[in-house]
């Protein structure tokens, strides 16, 4: 099975780390949004990442990449089966995809993405107000949310978790980490799924590349 994209995604990395905690590869091969390589479009052909393939079979977006790999993968179950936990899950998923990534995007691009890869300035009066007026209130919401468990749904890791805990990688890359003393249960809960095993060493060698 191959997955076109980078782990600075928080959806491919979400992806990547989810295929960890099942027990399957996945092969990553290097594309970025819009790339016009044939295979990629083949598998997104809007352009957005990630892309998949599985032999003939090739979807785009994580959410749907994820559904098909649950459907034949059962095993350990990441997606809740009950009514309420199932939509539990979407739900924070969809959180995660949609609202924190948007804040997120408005910081990680301008601080990382376009001087570091873009060879140009990128706009830190909007990623500073991202910071300010809109993570916020994700994280506060956060610290509502998570269960003394650890976990956002059954007390068991899900989809969920992987979700929502993705693009704090992103946030950590420009300096933003979850000040524990403020928000104990959202800084630890981070904390915690970014270091399981499938995230831990995305994250390492996103850290090395940043580095150089």
């Amino acid at each position: 099975m191959q997955i076109y994209g980078s782990t600075f995604s928080p959806y491919v990395r979400k992806t990547l780390a989810y295929a960890n905690e099942k027990g399957l590869t996945l092969e990553l091969t290097p594309a970025f949004p819009n790339s016009d390589d044939p295979e990629f479009r083949k598998t997104s052909p809007f352009g957005k990442i990630p892309g998949f393939r599985d032999g003939d079979f090739a979807i785009s977006d994580s959410t749907a990449i994820i559904a098909y790999l649950e459907a034949k993968h059962p095993a350990p179950p990441l997606i809740p089966v009950a009514p309420e936990s199932r939509a539990r899950t979407v739900w924070y998923e969809e959180f995660a995809d949609t609202i924190v990534v948007a804040c997120m995007g408005k910081v990680f691009f301008n601080r990382v993405v376009a001087p570091k890869f873009m060879g140009r300035p990128g706009d830190m009066a909007a990623a500073e107000k991202a910071e300010k007026d809109e993570l916020p209130p994700l994280i506060d919401y956060l610290e509502k949310v998570v269960p003394a468990s650890g976990y956002l749904v059954d007390d068991r890791l899900t989809v969920a978790d992987l979700a929502v805990a993705s693009p704090f990688v992103n946030f950590g890359h420009c300096g933003i980490v979850i000040d524990k003393k403020a928000h104990p249960k959202a800084g630890t809960y981070v904390e915690a799924i970014l270091a399981r095993p499938s995230f831990a060493s995305m994250v390492a060698e996103e850290k090395a590349v940043l580095a150089r």
